[in-house]
C-alpha cells in the first residue's frame, strides 16, 4: 500500500510538472515580412518583424548587400504592436529610409544566437516603376480576349434577349478566373460600382504621356500605346449606334462560347437586357478614355476624329439617358466622378462650353457630398462611400478637372475638397494601432456608420467581397497626385512626409510586406499565390496583382484578417488577378515614378 501511495504521488508530481512546461512561453516565432520586388530610392523604406511574443527592447538589424555579404547599414527595430483584430501576432516595424543607395540587400536579425534574414530585394531610382511597368504590359497582353474561340463567339455575339449580333471583340479579360468583359460590374447594387475596361484604358494613356522616358528607358512604350489603343478599340466596337455603352459581354462559365451574350448582370450570375452603361456603369470613363487618346495622332482600326466624335457622341447621350440606364435612377457620387472625367476630357479636348459647365456642375457636386467628418456620402440617404477598388477615383477625377480650370472660384472648392478627403484618408488610418500604415475606411453597417480596415462583406450585393489591391493603388495615387496640389513638398514624390509614406506602405503592401508574406504580384518576389487556370488558354498572368488581403471570412463587418489559399473554390476571393487591381496599380507606380 505504501509503495502505491508512492507511485501516485509521483505521478501527480510528473503530470504537474509536464503541465507546467507546457504553459511556460514558447520560444519566439519571427518572421522578416519586407517588400519583395523593390524599394524606391527616395521613397519610404519600411520592413516589418513579425512575432509570437514582443520583441525585447534595444534590438538591432542590419542592412546587407546581398553581393558582398557586408552590413551597409544598421539600426533598432521599433516598439511591437499589435492589432487585436488581427489575432495574437506582434509586429515591429524596420525603417530604413535613410538608406538610398541602389543595390540589391536583405535584412539581418540575430536573436538568441539565431539569424534571421528576409527575403532580398532592390533599391533604386524609381525601381518599382521601372520593374513593373513591363511586367504590367505583359499581364494584359497575356489577358487580351484573342483566343481563337473568343474571336470566333465575339465577332457576332447576341444581345440579351434579342437576335441581333454586334462586334465584340477585343477587349480583356476580367480576371484569371473570369473570361467575360466588362466595362462594370454590380450595377444592381448602385453605390459599389467599379470602373474595370474603361479605367484600365485610361490608366495606360495615362501613363504613355506622363512618363515617355521611362518608359523608352525599360523598352516599354511601343507595347504600352499599343495596349492603350487595343482597349480604345474595343471601347469603340461596344459604343451601339443609339450611342449608349454595351455593359457586360458574359460567358455564363460555360466552355461552350457561343454562350456568350452582351448583358446586364444581377447577383448569382442572373442576366438581364438592362445592359445599357449609364454614367456610373462605365459610360462616364469609356467617354474619358476616347476622349483622352484622340489626343493622339491615330490612324489604326480607328481614327483620331473617329475616337473623338464616338466620345461626344457618347457623352450628350449620357446627359439625356444615364438616370434611366441607372438601377434607382438618381445620381450618386460615382456618376459625379465619371461624369467628371468624361466632361474634364472633352473640354481639355474641344474647349467648348458644354463641357465646362458639366465638369464644374459634377466637380460642385463631389464637394457638396463631403460629410463633417471628412469621407464622402455616397447618396443622398447619408451612406458612406466606401469603396473596394476606386476608393481615390473622386481625387483622381478632381485633379484631373484642375489641369484644366483656371477659375479661382472653382479652383478653391475643388482643393479643398481633395485637401479635406486626404486629410480625412491619414487620420483615419492614424486613428488605431496600424504598423503597417494599412488604409483604413468609414462604412455603414446594421445602420450604424464603423470605421474599419477592410469593407464590411455585408453589403448591398448580397454576396460580393474580396481582397483589396485596387483600393490601395488608388489611395496610393491619389496620395501622390492631389497631394501634390494641396500638400507639395521636397520628399519623396513631391508631397509632404505623410503622403508619400501613407502611399509608399500601401505598394509594399501589396508588393509581399503584409501579414501573410505574400507577393501580390505573380511572377515577382519570392512567395506568390498559386496559379488559377480558367478557358480558352487564359489564367493566371505574370505581372498581374490578386485580390488580396480580406477582413475574416464570416465577419459580416469585415473586422478580423483572412487571406486563403485554399477555400472549397472560393480562394478566388484573395488568390485571383483582376484587371482593375493592375490597372490601379499601373496607375500608383505611374505616379511615383514622376521626376
Amino acid at each position: 500500500m505504501k509503495n502505491n501511495i508512492i507511485m501516485i504521488l509521483v505521478c501527480v508530481l510528473l503530470t504537474n510538472f509536464s503541465f507546467a512546461r507546457a504553459s511556460s512561453p514558447f520560444k519566439n516565432e519571427i518572421q522578416l515580412l519586407v517588400n519583395q520586388v523593390a524599394y524606391n530610392q527616395k521613397g519610404t523604406k519600411q520592413a516589418m518583424v513579425k512575432s509570437t511574443q514582443p520583441l525585447p527592447n534595444d534590438i538591432s538589424f542590419q542592412l546587407l548587400n546581398t553581393a558582398t555579404g557586408l552590413s551597409v547599414f544598421s539600426g533598432k527595430v521599433k516598439t511591437a504592436q499589435r492589432v487585436i483584430s488581427w489575432g495574437t501576432e506582434y509586429y515591429s516595424p524596420i525603417v530604413f529610409s535613410e538608406f538610398s543607395k541602389n543595390g540589391t540587400y536583405k535584412i539581418r536579425m540575430i536573436m538568441n544566437g539565431e539569424t534571421i534574414d528576409s527575403y532580398p530585394f532592390q533599391i533604386g531610382e524609381a525601381l518599382i516603376g521601372k520593374i513593373s511597368i513591363p511586367a504590367i504590359v505583359g499581364f494584359f497582353q497575356h489577358q487580351r480576349a484573342n483566343s481563337p474561340e473568343e474571336l470566333k463567339a465575339d465577332k457576332a455575339i447576341r444581345l440579351h434577349g434579342s437576335t441581333r449580333t454586334v462586334n465584340l471583340t477585343g477587349g480583356w479579360c476580367d480576371a484569371s478566373g473570369d473570361v467575360s468583359k466588362y466595362f462594370s460590374h454590380l450595377a444592381y447594387t448602385n453605390v459599389m460600382l467599379p470602373q474595370q475596361t474603361p479605367m484600365v484604358t485610361w490608366s495606360m494613356i495615362n501613363t504613355v504621356e506622363t512618363l515617355p522616358a521611362l518608359l523608352e528607358n525599360v523598352g516599354s512604350k511601343q507595347a504600352l500605346t499599343a495596349e492603350a489603343i487595343y482597349g480604345a478599340d474595343y471601347l469603340m466596337r461596344s459604343l451601339d449606334p443609339e450611342g449608349y455603352f454595351y455593359m457586360t459581354v458574359f460567358s455564363y462559365f460555360d466552355k461552350d462560347p457561343s454562350t456568350r451574350r452582351v448583358v446586364g448582370l444581377l447577383a448569382d450570375s442572373k442576366t438581364t437586357d438592362d445592359y445599357q452603361c449609364a454614367y456610373r456603369e462605365g459610360g462616364g470613363v469609356a467617354v474619358a478614355a476616347l476622349a483622352r487618346i484622340s489626343r493622339w495622332n491615330i490612324n489604326g482600326d480607328f481614327s483620331s476624329k473617329e475616337y473623338l466624335n464616338a466620345a461626344e457622341r457618347a457623352f450628350a447621350h449620357l446627359q439625356k439617358f444615364s438616370l434611366k440606364y441607372a438601377d434607382d435612377h438618381k445620381n450618386n457620387i460615382i456618376d459625379d466622378y465619371c461624369a467628371l472625367m468624361a466632361a474634364t476630357e472633352l473640354w481639355k479636348t474641344t474647349g467648348k462650353e458644354i463641357y465646362r459647365k458639366e465638369a464644374r456642375i459634377r466637380s460642385e457636386n463631389l464637394h457638396k457630398r463631403l460629410a463633417p467628418a471628412g469621407y464622402f456620402l455616397a447618396n443622398d440617404a447619408g451612406r458612406p462611400f466606401w469603396h473596394a477598388a476606386d476608393a481615390g477615383l473622386p481625387i483622381i477625377a478632381l485633379a484631373r478637372y484642375l489641369d484644366v480650370e483656371k477659375n479661382p472660384v472653382f479652383r478653391k472648392n475643388a482643393l479643398l475638397t481633395i485637401k479635406t478627403a486626404l486629410d480625412y484618408n491619414l487620420r483615419i488610418t492614424k486613428e488605431t494601432t496600424n504598423p503597417f500604415g494599412y488604409a483604413r475606411q468609414s462604412f455603414l453597417f446594421k445602420g450604424k456608420v464603423k470605421n474599419g480596415f477592410f469593407i464590411p462583406h455585408e453589403n448591398e450585393s448580397g454576396w460580393w467581397w474580396q481582397g483589396e489591391d485596387a483600393r490601395l493603388g488608388s489611395l496610393a495615387t491619389a496620395a501622390i497626385v492631389g497631394g501634390r496640389l494641396v500638400y507639395p513638398g521636397n520628399g519623396a514624390y513631391g508631397v509632404k512626409p505623410e503622403l508619400s509614406h501613407f502611399a509608399d506602405h500601401l505598394i509594399s503592401w501589396v508588393l509581399g510586406c503584409n501579414p501573410y508574406n505574400m507577393c501580390m504580384m505573380y511572377g515577382y518576389g519570392q512567395n506568390n499565390v498559386p496559379y488559377m487556370s480558367s478557358m480558352y488558354g487564359h489564367g493566371t498572368g505574370k505581372g498581374g496583382i490578386s485580390n488580396g488581403i480580406t477582413g475574416k471570412d464570416g465577419k459580416g463587418d469585415g473586422s478580423g484578417i483572412d487571406f486563403k489559399v485554399s477555400d472549397n473554390g472560393n480562394e478566388w476571393r484573395w488568390s485571383e488577378q483582376w484587371i482593375p487591381h493592375t490597372g490601379w496599380f499601373l496607375q500608383a507606380v505611374t505616379a511615383m515614378s514622376v521626376n
